[in-house]
This record gives structure tokens, C-alpha cells and sequence, in this order.
């Protein structure tokens, strides 16, 4: 598997999970929020006008691999997440796929540097798993919007329009919800999103008062199964950079598990206030 065909099963993949939380919303949080998606060039573009992330949700993604990337692409882009009211735009490219003209697209619409992520593939054959002494297993229709409710507060971000949404997405079968109990008790949750070969390791967290006990191991663990059984061959998954030496336990947690690092991708925000193309 060459680096590129690697790039194009992770960006892909993450780029049709976009579309898919904004074809899950139910009405009343698309109305809400605002929530609008298109596929655009070859990727995913998604507007949140009223984002309760702060424009975290405000993605244009999965370009420069069925279609380049061109000034006029761009250029789309931005004028849908401008007609659709969006906050800002976080336009995510793989360095790889950057064209020689870039730099000029980045100055025409005041483009700056935003986050920076480590994208992460493994084969499911070379996964390792990790185990914890608590139960971890799929998560029931019935506890969907527990499940839902949990993830957003244990994101910092407790939203019922969101909860809504990754709980339709469980319950629709589009999304596999996870979870770790204590008991009774819910203390670790985590998503798995089936495209193609690939399967995409997201939203994984775990409660202060659990940590340590090897939750998301055992958690993204249970996802790999779960993925091999459904006639998946990939795991990709993308965590935040590291901002000192040493990583940070998503990343070490992914890692131990098998995948490894193919890339670093620096998202370019836009805002309309500093475009000088308009």
C-alpha cells in the first residue's frame, strides 16, 4: 500500500463521515444549528451556522485526490460556507495534495493556519489489543441518548442538538456507538464509522474518575473487532499534535494498538471578515 493510496482511505473516509453527521441530524437540530453539507471536488463540504463548537464542525475536507485542488475549487468552497452563513471555514488538505499555487490562495482569501493533526492507519490484521477489568460493548438503541449525552459532556461540550444527532446515527446503524460501564454506570464511550475498507476510530473519551484503566484500549479494541467483522481491511483515525515530546495518550493509545502515524495535516481557516477576495 503505497503513502498515497494510505492518504486517500483516511481522508476519504473522515470526509464521509462529515456528510453523514449532516445527513443524520434530525430536522429540528438541522434547523437549529444550521447544519448543510454538499460533495464539492471530490470531497465533503459542511456548514454549521450556529456551531456550539465554535466552528469545530465548520469542515471542508477530501480534497485533491479524485479532482486536484485549484484556486477555483477553493474558491467554491468558500462561497458555500459564505452563502450558508458559516462562522469560519477549516479547509483540511493533506500536505501532500497542496498545489504549486497554494501559497496565492492562501493570500487571496486571508487563509490562516489552524490545528494540526496526526492521521493514523493500521491493517486490521497488525492491531494489538488492550483489555480493561471493566464491561465494554456496543451500545443498545435504548442507550443511545445516554450514549450521546455522555460523549458531548465528556467533550466539554454538552448540547442536546449534538447528542441528537450521534444518537440518531447509532440508531440508524450509519454510526456503532460503544461504551465502557462501571456497574451500571456509563464512565467511556466511543464511535466507529464503516466506508468502504476503512474504518474510522472517533470520538473517544473517557470520565476523569476512570482513566488509567485502560478504557479506550479496550474500547478501540471492541470497534476493531466490530470492523473485522464487517469485512473492513483499515483503521484510520486522526488525533490532536502533540505540543511537546512524548505525545498524548490518544496517540499513544493508537499507537500501542497498531496503527501508525502517515501524516501531519494543518487545517487553513477562512473567515469572511479578513477575506480580501470578496
Amino acid at each position: 500500500m503505497t503513502t498515497r493510496e494510505l492518504i486517500s482511505i483516511a481522508e476519504l473516509t473522515e470526509a464521509e463521515l462529515m456528510f453523514q453527521f449532516a445527513e443524520l441530524a434530525p430536522d429540528a437540530t438541522r434547523a437549529a444549528l444550521g447544519i448543510t453539507a454538499t460533495h464539492l471536488g471530490g470531497g465533503v463540504v459542511l456548514s454549521v451556522r450556529d456551531d456550539p463548537m465554535g466552528g469545530f464542525w465548520n469542515k471542508s475536507l477530501g480534497f485533491g485526490l479524485t479532482e486536484p485542488v485549484t484556486a477555483e475549487l477553493i474558491g467554491e468552497v468558500i462561497d458555500f460556507h459564505r452563502e450558508h452563513g458559516s462562522p469560519n471555514a477549516r479547509i483540511q488538505i493533506a500536505p501532500e495534495l497542496l498545489p504549486p499555487d497554494w501559497d496565492s490562495i492562501v493570500a487571496a482569501h486571508g487563509l490562516t493556519l489552524g490545528n494540526t493533526v496526526v492521521k493514523l492507519v493500521g491493517a486490521i490484521d497488525d492491531f494489538r489489543p488492550g483489555t480493561t477489568d471493566l464491561r465494554v460493548g456496543p451500545v443498545t438503541e435504548q442507550d443511545a441518548d445516554k450514549w450521546g449525552a455522555l460523549l458531548w459532556e465528556l467533550f466539554g461540550v454538552p448540547n442536546g442538538h449534538l447528542a441528537a444527532t450521534v444518537a440518531a446515527g447509532v440508531r440508524s446503524g450509519v454510526f456503532q456507538g460503544f461504551a465502557a460501564w462501571d456497574g451500571d454506570e456509563m464512565v467511556g464511550v466511543a464511535n466507529l464509522f464503516g466506508h468502504g475498507a476503512a474504518g474510522q476510530l472517533n470520538s473517544g473519551a473517557t470520565r476523569g474518575s476512570h482513566r488509567g484503566r485502560g478504557v479506550q484500549s479496550a474500547l478501540i479494541a471492541a470497534r476493531a473487532r466490530a470492523a473485522a467483522e464487517a469485512g473492513r481491511r483499515w483503521l484510520v483515525t486522526e488525533t490532536d499534535l502533540p505540543k511537546r515530546p512524548g505525545g498524548n495518550p490518544s496517540l499513544n493509545n493508537v499507537i500501542r494498538s497498531g496503527l501508525s502515524q502517515v501524516y501531519e495535516r494543518t487545517e487553513w481557516v477562512w473567515r469572511p471578515e479578513v477575506d480580501s477576495a470578496v
